[in-house]
């Protein structure tokens, strides 16, 4: 295992000095692709090595109903005493509580595995992570992989939530659970991971969240959520670099993958941005949104492409961008390449004044910025093509639209926005007019 970890350390060390020179002579966009490659390709030759360890070879059992989590730790306490390894969870299913990964130790779930969340806040300690943008003690999520270096969690079976049960015991607007419900797999402050082949299910929180990680593959992941599970976004990337994802599956009752960066003051403090980011070969089914940026974006957002997409029926907003003004922080140079539309509810949404409920806090100095956004061969059919809202006195810069075609119910709202280039949108609208300014 350690062998395997070297290994990726020297990949990166070569990606290092490739940066270095490239530059020197401002290829950024080849740095980018030049570092997702390498990593794919040191994940792919770095073997799961090291010791198995079948969590029913100390203590779990498979009846959907005994807690396991004392035994699932203690097989990952001792592989990781022991050099490292894999943590196995074989077919049947698992109910367990929070449990926190170790240096050195994998995740595994083979097909017909599945490793159930129990619905006792009690079995979630609180930890010290962000939450919504702000740094916190907040609940523990199923899986945590926090200060790790070189982990895969990895197979062909099933992570569930229990978030329909989460919602049964504690509807929406219930007083009785006094802390946040968990999240489903949390990686904070990791380096070099990789997330590929499961099937996360049904989350009482967010599903995969990345925190303060960089160097990180998300691959072929199935998501699924109830459309009745609140906060139930697919992937949320908080202040993360050098992240790829590629060909999930998400259906999900909130944003599909949201890209995030911190809120308001806290995130002006802790100030680091989510960058370098590709996001590929997906497909988004129902959800808030596709890929949104914000609305927790005080650290900013920069380099991120999303490219070879097909969004589904009743999706809200397959291109999203929310702020409020007291975020603050720079969303720049996005890019939305070959998207297909499937009857959508908007095809477009930027709106800097998202969901403003009281307490309002006062708008942020110098206020948030979206600019450098280029939208190509974005096509399909929706019900209206959406809404594009800025700040008076910060308006949406330089947007540019290329081979774009939608046809939609109704038109496209446009407000404070500088800049725009819609040469290369083709609109066939059937209700009022096809661009309304306001």
């Amino acid at each position: 295992m350690h062998g395997s970890i070297s290994n990726i350390i020297i990949v990166y060390k070569l990606i290092i000095i490739a940066k270095q020179i490239l530059t020197m002579i401002r290829y950024k966009s080849t740095i980018i692709i030049l570092s997702v490659l390498l990593f794919n390709v040191c994940i792919e030759t770095t073997a799961q090595a090291g010791n198995r360890y079948i969590i029913t070879d100390y203590g779990a059992v498979a009846d959907g109903q005994t807690l396991n989590t004392i035994a699932i730790q203690s097989a990952i306490d001792l592989c990781a005493s022991q050099e490292g390894g894999t943590i196995v969870v074989p077919e049947g299913i698992f109910l367990c509580g929070a449990i926190f990964l170790k240096q050195g130790v994998n995740f595994h779930v083979e097909k017909g595995g599945v490793l159930k969340g129990t619905v006792n806040p009690d079995h979630y300690p609180q930890v010290f992570t962000r939450w919504e943008g702000v740094e916190c003690e907040w609940t523990s999520a199923l899986i945590n992989a926090f200060d790790m270096t070189g982990v895969h969690l990895t197979g062909e079976g099933i992570i569930d939530g229990s978030g329909d049960q989460w919602m049964k015991r504690y509807p929406r607007y219930s007083n009785e659970l006094k802390i946040g419900r968990p999240r489903l797999i949390a990686i904070q402050n990791c380096t070099d991971v990789l997330v590929s082949g499961l099937t996360i299910k049904n989350q009482a929180c967010w599903g995969l969240f990345i925190l303060y990680s960089r160097d990180v593959i998300a691959e072929n992941l199935i998501i699924r959520a109830e459309h009745n599970i609140i906060s139930s976004d697919g992937i949320t990337i908080d202040s993360g670099e050098r992240i790829h994802i590629a060909g999930c599956d998400i259906d999900v009752n909130d944003d599909c993958i949201a890209v995030k960066s911190g809120k308001d003051e806290d995130g002006r403090r802790v100030n680091r941005p989510s960058a370098e980011i590709i996001i590929e070969k997906c497909r988004f089914r129902y959800g808030h949104g596709g890929v949104s940026m914000g609305s927790e974006m005080s650290g900013g957002v920069h380099n991120v492409e999303i490219r070879d997409c097909i969004v589904e029926a009743d999706n809200w907003a397959p291109i999203r961008f929310k702020s409020q003004p007291s975020r603050g922080g720079i969303i720049e140079n996005i890019t939305y390449r070959n998207i297909v539309l499937q009857d959508t509810r908007k095809a477009f949404e930027f709106n800097m004044e998202w969901r403003m409920r009281p307490p309002i806090k006062p708008p942020s100095d110098p206020l948030p910025l979206v600019r450098n956004v280029n939208i190509i061969n974005v096509s399909g059919r929706v019900q209206s093509v959406g809404d594009m809202h800025g700040l008076k006195d910060s308006p949406i810069q330089n947007v540019t639209f290329k081979n774009c075609n939608i046809s939609a119910q109704q038109g496209f709202i446009l407000e404070n926005v500088e800049g725009l280039d819609l040469s290369g949108l083709n609109l066939n609208v059937e209700e009022g007019e096809a661009i309304i300014y306001k």
